[in-house]
């Protein structure tokens, strides 16, 4: 029986676990909290759920040699220490996480020790990058070029349970969503590279019209300059990458950066409200009449959008914070967290759409669209969790199985991992559905 190591038991894991478990596999699930392991071996022999933390290297070393193969599901920072222990000890190796520079630069080493270290095998990265390479190798097949290309993916509640002002609930990372609004970003369009300033991330959003869900907004997600190349479309006059929001997210979101809500500097809140603190982030001196104060800071009108969902989150109420030295990003994403979890029975939802503009020698244009849209609940596995665990799994499947043959340090971008990987993934109702031939219009406006 072949042994796979997984290491952490976050709120990703327990579909790659009973993946593989079923397909009988063995499955040792390393995590520092013992209890969530065993939660996911239930029910299972051929599971082992072992204590384990980043600090006991010998025992790493001891659980890699055990394995054929080792799935990093850690925090990103203990990916390289990681894959330098599977190159030592030849033992090939799966992430769901972005590439960072020292890992690229681990590729001879693993083509040397004879392993595939395959990285970015999630949701995004990992189903975006197979879904848009299989249409820009068939654009190109033909000798088309992409003109155009908008790679947009959201985490999302269903839309029967966007029913708060933001329009939002956490299924994964929370802390991780709310930070994300403070990046910057950059993209081309239309031939012109675009770079947005983290204060005006959430401004003037696109929107699409997205099959099943309605009207979702698009906000640049990070910068999207390197996947030029990254996709092999040197051709492109656009290429954005962004992230699906319901509709009032970005308004409201925008308005909490312009009080300096989500930044991370501290300030000493002994004794402070909620009131107090927005009054001492925008210079005011007590927190009386705060909502009021607030608008004429934002110079919008005190009944809008913003202005509700921040009263609705609490950031008016003069209820003490128990706070000392704090940043205003922990006081706010804890109210956030303590409001907008989702509830065991409400389904969360995953929204992905490629939309690309298409030409040929021939002169004729088309637009392709490619989307993907999955549910899931609590109770059974989020669409989040499904999404970013299945795609890593059939990979460990397939390397195991020596259908991956490819060696060194790689993401999914070639045919030989991408067709497979989407092919399973259809079985278990994972599909981007594309459509081909579609007029300009179509486009993103």
């Amino acid at each position: 029986m072949q042994k796979v190591l997984i290491l952490g038991a976050g709120m990703v894991v327990k579909p790659i676990v009973t993946y593989l478990l079923e397909k009988k596999y063995h499955v040792t699930v390393a995590s520092r909290t013992k209890s969530k392991a065993e939660e996911m071996i239930a029910g299972f022999s051929n599971g082992t759920a072992v204590g384990w933390t980043v600090e006991q290297t010998e025992e790493l070393e001891k659980m890699i040699q055990e394995h054929d193969l080792t799935v990093s599901l850690l925090p990103w920072v203990y990916h390289i220490m990681v894959a330098e222990k599977c190159i030592q000890y030849k033992k090939n190796m799966v992430t769901t996480s972005y590439v960072k520079p020292e890992m690229k630069a681990l590729h001879q080493q693993a083509i040397d020790a004879g392993i595939i270290i395959l990285n970015e095998l999630g949701l995004d990265p990992g189903i975006d990058h197979m879904g848009a390479m299989r249409i820009i190798d068939h654009v190109h097949n033909k000798g088309g070029k992409i003109e155009e290309f908008y790679s947009i993916c959201g985490a999302l509640p269903a839309p029967e349970a966007a029913d708060n002002p933001f329009k939002y609930k956490f299924s994964w990372s929370p802390k991780g969503v709310v930070m994300a609004g403070n990046n910057d970003g950059k993209y081309l369009r239309h031939g012109k590279t675009v770079e947005v300033p983290t204060e005006d991330l959430f401004k003037n959003p696109l929107s699409v019209d997205f099959p099943e869900v309605g009207k979702l907004e698009i906000y640049p997600n990070r910068d999207s300059m390197p996947y030029i190349e990254l996709y092999g479309i040197p051709e492109t006059k656009t290429m954005m990458r962004g992230t699906f929001r319901h509709p009032g997210w970005c308004e409201s979101i925008d308005a909490m950066k312009a009080l300096k809500l989500i930044t991370t500097d501290t300030y000493d809140f002994t004794g402070k409200t909620y009131a107090d603190m927005i009054a001492m982030l925008i210079g005011e001196t007590t927190g009386e009449n705060i909502q009021s104060k607030v608008a004429d800071f934002l110079n919008i009108k005190e009944d809008a959008y913003a202005i509700k969902a921040m009263e609705w989150l609490g950031l008016f109420e003069n209820t003490p914070m128990n706070r000392q030295k704090d940043t205003p990003f922990e006081i706010t994403s804890d109210l956030m967290i303590e409001k907008m979890e989702l509830g065991r029975e409400e389904r969360d939802m995953v929204a992905m759409q490629h939309i690309f503009l298409a030409s040929y020698p021939d002169g004729k244009k088309e637009v392709i669209k490619s989307s993907m849209l999955d549910f899931g609940t609590l109770a059974t596995d989020t669409a989040v969790a499904r999404t970013v665990a299945l795609p890593a799994a059939v990979g460990v499947e397939m390397i195991l199985s020596g259908d991956i043959a490819e060696k060194g340090v790689h993401i999914p971008v070639i045919p030989g991992i991408y067709n497979p990987i989407l092919d399973k993934l259809e079985d278990m109702n994972i599909r981007m559905v594309e459509e081909f031939g579609l007029p300009e219009s179509e486009n993103i406006k």
